[in-house]
C-alpha cells in the first residue's frame, strides 16, 4: 500500500510526496541521477515537463507556455529508500488531489511517465540494440516501448479501435464522439485515443458506458502521446493505461501497429496530420492487400467537415486513397457496427497469415514516415509538394506540414519560432497548395485550431 502526504500551501499548488502506484517501483542509482540531472543529457526536464502535465490533466488550457509559467516554480525529486522510491513534488497543481490526496488515476499516470522515460532513454537511445535510423529497428523499438508499458493484449480477438479528432471541437460533436464511444463499448471494443480532450475523451467517456451495460469490467482506455504535445494536450481522466513515445512518428506508428481499426471524427490540422499518415501508408502499393477499417463519423453538423477533407483528399492523394475510408453522418450504432465487421476481417486476415493480433507486424511503413521531423522554418520551406512525386510520397511531405502547423500552434518550441521569425512558409506546386489553404482556412474559420483565444495563422502559403 502507497500514501501521500501532502502540505496545501494555496488553493492552486500542493507540495507532497507520492509513493507509486502502477509502474516503476524501484529505479537504479543510474537511472535516479539521470532523473536528477538538470545538465545537458539529464532527464530531469524531460521528467518534469511531463509529469506537470499529467498533473494538470483536465485541464482546458491548449497552451504549454500557461501551464509552465503558472507552475515555474513546479518541482519534482527522487527519494529513493531501502524498499523503493518516492517522488517528491513542490508546487504542484492542486487538481490533482482530493482531500489531501493524490488522485489515484493521476498517480498511474504520473509513474507511467516516469517508467516511459527511463525505459526510452536507457534501453531505447543509449543501449545501441537500435538504429534509429533504419526502418525495421525503429518498429521493433515502438515495439519494445508498448511491451514494456503492458499494452500488448494477448485477448484471441482483434478489439481495439484508434479514435482520432480534434481537440478543439464543438459540444454537439463532443456529444456525437460520446455515443461512438457508447455503442463500440456496447459491442465490447476498446478505445485508443492521444488521450487529450475533445474527441480523444468523448470516445472513451461513451465506452466507459456500454462496457459497463455490458459489465466488462476491464475496459482500456488506452492514451498514446509524446513529450511534445503532451502538455498542450493532458491526458483526460479516463485514460488508464498511458504510454508516451518518444516523438509524433513513433507515436503515430504505435497507433497503427496497436489498432485493428481507426475511427476519425472532426478535428483541425493534429487530425488532418493523422489521417494523411494512414492514407500515405495504405496508399503504398506493398500495403494493397492489408485490411485496415478506416470509418470517418460525425454528426449531420458536420457534413461540411467532411466534404471538405473528402475533396482535399481526392485532389492531394487522388481517388485511390478516397477508397481506403468510409463516411458516417448521424448514425453512432452503423458506426461501430462497420467497426466490428471491418475487425473480424482483421481477425481473418491475421489469421490466416499467422500474424500476431496485437501488434501490426504485416503493415509495410516506409522510412519517410518514420524519421523524426523537426518543424523549422527552413525544414518546412525545403519540403516538396507535388504531382510529380509517387502518392505516398507527397502524403509524406502533406504530412510534415500539419506537423508544422500543429507545433506553431500548440508545442512550446514551435510557438517559440514563429514569435521569433513570423509564420511558416509553404512552397509547392500552386493548384496543391490552394487546396491546403483552403482546407487550413476552414479550419480556422470552423475555430479547430484552437481552445480559446483569436487564432494567429503560423503558416504562409507562398506561391
Amino acid at each position: 500500500m502507497t500514501t501521500t502526504t501532502i502540505d496545501l500551501d494555496s488553493t492552486e499548488h500542493v507540495s507532497a510526496r507520492v509513493g507509486p502506484r502502477g509502474s516503476l517501483e524501484n529505479l537504479s542509482q543510474q537511472e535516479a541521477a539521470r532523473l536528477q540531472d538538470r545538465g545537458h543529457g539529464g532527464l530531469y526536464s524531460l521528467f518534469r515537463r511531463c509529469a506537470l502535465a499529467v498533473l494538470n490533466a483536465g485541464s482546458d488550457s491548449d497552451n504549454p507556455a500557461e501551464l509552465f509559467k503558472k507552475y515555474e516554480n513546479f518541482d519534482v525529486r527522487i527519494i529513493r529508500q531501502a524498499w523503493g522510491i518516492r517522488l517528491e513534488l513542490q508546487n504542484a497543481p492542486a487538481m490533482a488531489f482530493v482531500d489531501q490526496q493524490m488522485i489515484q488515476g493521476i498517480k498511474e499516470l504520473l509513474f507511467a511517465v516516469l517508467r516511459d522515460i527511463v525505459y526510452t532513454a536507457d534501453d531505447i537511445i543509449e543501449s545501441g540494440r537500435f538504429d534509429l535510423s533504419r526502418s525495421a529497428d525503429i518498429t521493433g523499438a515502438v515495439f519494445h516501448i508498448i511491451r514494456n508499458a503492458r499494452l500488448l493484449d494477448p485477448r484471441e480477438r482483434p478489439d481495439l479501435a484508434v479514435c482520432w479528432g480534434g481537440h478543439s471541437i464543438a459540444r454537439e460533436e463532443y456529444e456525437f464522439t460520446k455515443l461512438v464511444g457508447y455503442e463500440l463499448g456496447l459491442r465490447g471494443l476498446n478505445v485508443c485515443t492521444g488521450c487529450g480532450p475533445g474527441a480523444m475523451k468523448g470516445p472513451m467517456k461513451g465506452a466507459t458506458i456500454g462496457h459497463l451495460k455490458q459489465r466488462i469490467y476491464g475496459g482500456r482506455y488506452i492514451g498514446l502521446t509524446e513529450p511534445g504535445i503532451v502538455a498542450a494536450e493532458p491526458p483526460n481522466p479516463l485514460v488508464n493505461q498511458l504510454v508516451i513515445l518518444p516523438d509524433i512518428e513513433k507515436r503515430l506508428e504505435a497507433f497503427v501497429r496497436l489498432g485493428h481499426g481507426i475511427m476519425i471524427f472532426p478535428g483541425g490540422a493534429g487530425t488532418a496530420e493523422e489521417l494523411l499518415y494512414l492514407l500515405g501508408i495504405l496508399t503504398d502499393p506493398a500495403n494493397a492487400a492489408e485490411v485496415m477499417p478506416v470509418i470517418l463519423a460525425g454528426g449531420q453538423a458536420s457534413a461540411s467537415w467532411f466534404e471538405s477533407v473528402h475533396h482535399f483528399i481526392g485532389l492531394a492523394l487522388g481517388s485511390a486513397a478516397q477508397a481506403r475510408y468510409q463516411v458516417i453522418l448521424g448514425d453512432p450504432a452503423q458506426a461501430a457496427r462497420r467497426m466490428l465487421v471491418g475487425m473480424d476481417q482483421v481477425r481473418q486476415q491475421r489469421t490466416k497469415g499467422s500474424d500476431a493480433y496485437n501488434f501490426n507486424w504485416g503493415l509495410k511503413i516506409p522510412l519517410d514516415f518514420q524519421k523524426p521531423f523537426a518543424p523549422t522554418h527552413e525544414s518546412v520551406a525545403a519540403l516538396e509538394l507535388n504531382f510529380d512525386q509517387p502518392v505516398h510520397e507527397r502524403a509524406a511531405n502533406l504530412r510534415r506540414i500539419f506537423s508544422a502547423v500543429v507545433a506553431g500552434n500548440i508545442k512550446e518550441d514551435g510557438m517559440r519560432q514563429i514569435t521569433e521569425k513570423g509564420p511558416f512558409e509553404i512552397r509547392g506546386d500552386r493548384r496543391l497548395l490552394a487546396a491546403l489553404d483552403t482546407l487550413l482556412v476552414s479550419f480556422v474559420a470552423q475555430r479547430r485550431m484552437k481552445l480559446a483565444g483569436d487564432y494567429r495563422p503560423v503558416y504562409r502559403i507562398v506561391s
